[in-house]
């Protein structure tokens, strides 16, 4: 169970969604406590119709593609500390994205989880499926949700 101090995990991807989560927060939560701020990349192997059937692929790529996670999550940090918190960059690989969001939640022994919502309906939720709604199922900890 978390304590009272433990940080919050702000699930970080970039989007204006994600911005507005970090901003949220800065406003409508204690900011005198830390924040983690988590950026997932998928291996290609999990994403459909590329992962295993493609030839291997150059480990400069995927070099490029944690360099970016990296400053994703930076700049995810960055705009967390400019909202009151002492904030923490992490980066994870792997999949579902949910899952790792989960997993770091419980490795940093947080106390709630923030996250923006795309707000996919439709068919685009039964193709995408939602990060959100996944994280906000699963998760043994409170799950605060930005829509908008």
């Amino acid at each position: 169970m978390p304590t009272e101090n433990a940080p919050i995990l702000i699930a970080y991807d970039g989007s204006d969604h994600a911005k507005r989560a970090i901003e949220l927060c800065g406003r409508e939560l204690r900011t005198d406590r830390r924040a983690v701020v988590l950026t997932v990349w998928q291996p290609l192997e999990s994403v459909p119709f590329f992962g295993a059937a493609v030839t291997p692929v150059a480990t400069e790529f995927f070099e490029n593609v944690s360099s970016h996670a990296r400053k994703v999550a930076e700049e995810g940090a960055g705009l967390a500390r400019e909202a009151g918190f002492e904030a923490e960059a992490v980066v994870v690989e792997g999949a579902p994205v949910w899952e790792c969001i989960i997993a770091s939640a419980d490795a940093h022994d947080a106390g709630m989880i923030v996250l923006g919502s795309h707000g996919r309906t439709g068919i685009d939720y039964l193709m995408m499926g939602s990060v959100a709604t996944a994280v906000a199922h699963r998760a043994k900890r409170p799950v605060l949700v930005s829509r908008g």
